[in-house]
């Protein structure tokens, strides 16, 4: 018996001391990472916000397992080919991303405890002991989920880290594009639900690169997003495309996000209306305000439209954008009127829905066509498809590092 108490102590011990070496020995500290580390367990008041600029490469002091400076210089960031502008976060993810999920976190998280059987298939095929990198792992319900495995987790956004804090993960604030953990360290990776909140081709390719970068060869990353083939189709009709006016403040979509010389400003982005199609008699702007009784400004005499009508509109436009404005209702008793609610009624962060009884919070998205993650993948050549799939509205895929 006394031998059997002091083998568990011993193997306890063994536990936590492996549990804080990795804690420790995970994190990379590379140009412009946000993060806020307490045993990467974040508390409110030690958040941390960067500002640094990408002028020259940057050496940095790290943190050894027995506390004392070791200075690196980070290889993998000067080395990895990405522009420092592809890391920068633009505006649009600034404000209708990191700024919107701030402000819902604590709903948002409430809403999120089901598990998608495929992610928990993924994480418990793993072997025991595995290191599990999650990047944007939200209110963290997927850390945890193998209990044989480590979890080390990550979101852009401070309140939700801070939730995931209160459930004894071990977590950071940090950047998809930007992971903050060292080169083939863990031994598996996930991003569910991440890559469609970033809002240009070179920034999803980085987070990909991101994600492969930090597992070992032979690691497995999973990824999932949005797919444009919706199972629900009502979906689509709920949610506002950007007009083109927004595609044509950036460059290109595939180029880092230099700004043209735009008289349009973030926060007058154009929403789908008549003025972006040359048909004007009938759009999907008009379906939507007929479909929620908005018919005092509608002349329906002019326009003769039918429900089949606008059914086939949506379905057209639909299939010819990607880019989105998904809304989310924050319920007026879950909303701080007089502090973050009141602030963001003021900045045109959120409208009210007296209907709803809820204030109502754009998030961006760019929701995937088929195949679009394997172009994506093509071009990184430490990286083979082991798997995909289409999952509950989602395209995913199974990455090996090799």
């Amino acid at each position: 018996m006394i031998l059997c108490l002091v083998g568990s102590a011993r193997y306890y011990n063994q536990y936590l001391r492996s549990h804080i070496f990795l804690s420790r020995s995970a994190v990379q500290l590379i140009p412009d990472t946000c993060i806020s580390v307490r045993s990467f367990r974040m508390l409110s008041s030690e958040s941390v916000q960067c500002h640094q600029e990408f002028n020259s490469p940057t050496n940095l002091s790290s943190a050894n397992v027995n506390g004392a400076s070791n200075t690196e210089s980070v290889s993998s960031y000067e080395n990895s080919g990405c522009s420092p502008s592809v890391r920068s976060t633009p505006d649009i993810e600034k404000k209708y991303v990191h700024r919107v999920y701030d402000a819902i976190a604590p709903h948002f998280s409430s809403t999120r405890f089901a598990k998608w059987p495929k992610v928990a298939s993924f994480l418990n095929s793993l072997k025991p002991g595995s290191v599990i990198l999650d990047a944007g792992c939200g209110n963290g319900k997927y850390l945890g989920l193998n209990p044989e495995c480590f979890y080390i987790g990550c979101d852009i956004s401070p309140p939700l880290v801070e939730i995931c804090a209160g459930r004894d993960h071990e977590v950071m604030v940090a950047d998809a594009v930007n992971l903050p953990y060292r080169e083939n360290f863990g031994d598996a990776a996930i991003s569910i639900a991440v890559l469609h909140h970033l809002s240009t081709e070179m920034r999803r390719i980085q987070a990909i690169q991101e994600l492969v970068r930090v597992v070992q060869k032979g690691g497995l990353v999973l990824i999932t997003v949005w797919a444009v083939e919706q199972e629900d189709k009502s979906l689509l009709t709920k949610w506002t495309p950007l007009c083109h006016k927004y595609d044509e403040e950036w460059v290109k979509p595939s180029i880092p996000p230099t700004r043209n010389n735009s008289a349009v400003k973030l926060e007058s982005i154009p929403e789908l209306d008549e003025s972006c199609r040359k048909d004007t008699k009938l759009t999907s702007t008009v379906c939507r305000e007929l479909s929620d009784d908005k018919v005092e400004s509608i002349d329906k005499d002019k326009i003769m439209v039918d429900a089949s009508s606008c059914s086939a509109i949506m379905a057209e436009e639909a299939e010819t954008h990607q880019e989105y404005f998904v809304p989310w209702h924050l319920p007026y008793h879950r909303a701080e009127i007089s502090g973050a609610s009141a602030s963001a009624l003021e900045t045109g962060l959120a409208k009210k829905d007296d209907k709803k009884g809820a204030m109502v919070y754009n998030r961006y998205y760019h929701v995937f066509v088929e195949e679009e993650l394997q172009r994506l993948v093509s071009g990184i050549s430490n990286a083979s498809i082991v798997d995909q799939f289409y999952d509950k509205s989602n395209w995913c895929i199974v990455l090996e590092k090799i």
